[in-house]
């Protein structure tokens, strides 16, 4: 399994702490966002190979920080430099597959995002389910439903139904930028753009899949932190003490 990781984008409402410098490689608890996130994907040893996606803008921190870590490490510049030319979550899947040629299946992490539990159980789940995966929680904020991805599950924990940002959502399970594609179904990402597949988040691609071939929901057992402003940003750094048992 190789693990595509996106950091392309220029968390503008993170400015200035980010006008200049990756979100992804900002400190938390000492260490880098990524360091927390890496960290836990390779003590799993269901990976064995790192694409980092990211803009010109930002590739030399990345390179970097990569050479500072052991892993196996690729980082993959999409030539952008700045939010208005940027690729797009989706297009920059597509980018990272293509250009380090995986033909792997593969996890996709949101390398700005952290989790309080290990993904190593959703990662053996997803590789015994022998079809696509995504993540699920309980959102009971109305408001927060209508800007992330909800999904709807039968009694299997297939997904009957997955919107990205609904006006009028039919569940309430939000799933976070956490996913798992077979090799195969990664290279469809090219016929579901041509198919009118949003670009922009990651989970339009997952939406668009589910539609097409079944896809199991995993429910995430601890929190996730998502970092987008500056005040969520320093309660993460005063909250987060790493995945539950491995601080």
């Amino acid at each position: 399994m190789k693990c595509v990781v996106l950091a392309a984008g220029y968390a503008t409402r993170l400015y200035p702490l980010t006008e200049n410098y990756p979100k992804p490689l900002l400190d938390v608890g000492g260490r880098a966002i990524l360091d927390w996130l890496i960290d836990d994907i390779h003590a799993s040893g269901l990976v064995d190979g790192y694409a980092v996606v990211t803009n010109h803008r930002f590739a030399d921190h990345f390179r970097q920080w990569a050479g500072r870590r052991g892993e196996p490490i690729a980082v993959v510049d999409d030539g952008t430099t700045d939010n208005e030319t940027r690729l797009g979550a989706v297009r920059d899947i597509q980018f990272a597959v293509e250009r380090g040629d995986i033909r792997d299946d593969v996890l996709v992490v949101a390398g700005d995002n952290l989790l309080d539990f290990s993904l190593a159980p959703f990662m053996r789940f997803a590789a015994a389910s022998g079809c696509p995966c995504v993540m699920c929680y309980p959102e009971g904020d109305p408001a927060l439903q209508r800007r992330t991805a909800i999904i709807a599950l039968d009694g299997t924990g297939t997904v009957t139904s997955y919107e990205e940002k609904p006006e009028k959502p039919k569940g309430s399970l939000a799933v976070p930028p956490f996913y798992y594609f077979r090799a195969e179904d990664v290279r469809r990402i090219p016929e579901a753009l041509a198919a009118g597949c949003g670009r922009d988040a990651p989970g339009s691609f997952a939406a668009w899949l589910s539609a097409r071939t079944p896809m199991k929901a995993w429910p995430m057992p601890g929190r996730r932190y998502d970092i987008g402003t500056p005040d969520s940003y320093a309660r993460v750094r005063a909250a987060y003490r790493g995945v539950e048992g491995k601080v």
